[in-house]
């Protein structure tokens, strides 16, 4: 056993240059008799140096999961990245990325950072990514971390994997989980930028309204028309882009918001979360 004294100064050392975790630089170096190059080598052969020499790709692909607690009462989307198709269709890589979202579910982490630092059998979610990425040979990462919580929280995967939402409303009735799953259906679809009107910030309110002024412009209508006319213009932005006032894609005939209120009176969606894979 070494007997040479390492300081925390170079375990932070090692753990800059590799990215890998604390105890892992700290055995490198107690293992390598204090020889920094060496402990690096260490830590090369263990995989984990992979994850310093790969932060320049890209990594695009991946899985979205979206799970809801057994309850029904709180939601997590979470998006595992790599760098290829070809690893993102791998069973093991879509266990790992369930793996993290049962943790989310579980212990119910307020950020991504603070799931990243959440333990499995001991060791912690970001030194499980940077393991595995040594083991896959691609760069890997939960780029996004989501979560609702309401009366009733319905979550939905789109298309392999590729898409998550989850949607949260305001009772736990007969019915709300198909009807759930028809609005998330809905949010994948359509992609509205808020729940309601009320929802929309003001940068975006300010954009479309001046979009709409310029395009009014352009059509030579009279300075005098183009508030109300740009107003009105508003207004169908609302009805496309806002959840609870577009058309409902099952049935032309009424909004979402009626569609919910139809399956039980009072029924609403209280939040929403969409995360698309890459995007």
């Amino acid at each position: 056993m070494s007997t040479v004294q390492i300081s925390a100064a170079d375990v932070n050392k090692l753990r800059q240059q590799t990215g890998a975790g604390m105890m892992d630089c700290k055995k490198a170096l107690i293992e390598a008799n204090g020889d920094f190059e060496a402990a690096v080598d260490y830590l090369r052969k263990k995989g984990a140096k992979v994850a310093a020499s790969r932060q320049d790709r890209d990594s695009n692909e991946g899985v979205v999961i979206a799970k809801a607690t057994a309850d029904g009462k709180r939601g997590v989307v979470v998006e595992l990245n790599c760098e290829t198709d070809f690893v993102a269709k791998n069973a093991d890589f879509v266990a790992l990325a369930n793996k993290f979202t049962d943790l989310a579910i579980d212990k119910n982490p307020a950020s991504l950072e603070e799931l990243l630092s959440l333990e499995v059998d001991g060791q912690k979610v970001s030194d499980i990514i940077i393991e595995n990425t040594g083991k896959i040979g691609e760069k890997i990462g939960i780029s996004k971390f989501e979560t609702v919580s309401g009366d009733k929280v319905v979550p939905y995967i789109h298309g392999n994997y590729r898409l998550g939402v989850l949607v949260a409303l305001n009772q736990d009735v007969a019915g709300v989980d198909e009807a759930g799953k028809d609005v998330a259906m809905q949010i994948a679809a359509m992609n509205p930028v808020a729940l309601d009107k009320a929802d929309v910030d003001a940068t975006t309110i300010e954009r479309e309204t001046e979009i709409a002024k310029e395009q009014i412009r352009a059509e030579g209508k009279p300075e005098e028309m183009v508030e109300k006319i740009a107003a009105g213009k508003l207004n169908k932005f609302y009805k496309d882009s806002t959840l609870l006032n577009q058309e409902f894609v099952k049935d032309s005939s009424k909004d979402v918001r009626k569609f919910l209120n139809d399956t039980a009176n009072g029924l609403t969606v209280t939040a929403f979360k969409r995360v698309q894979l890459g995007a």
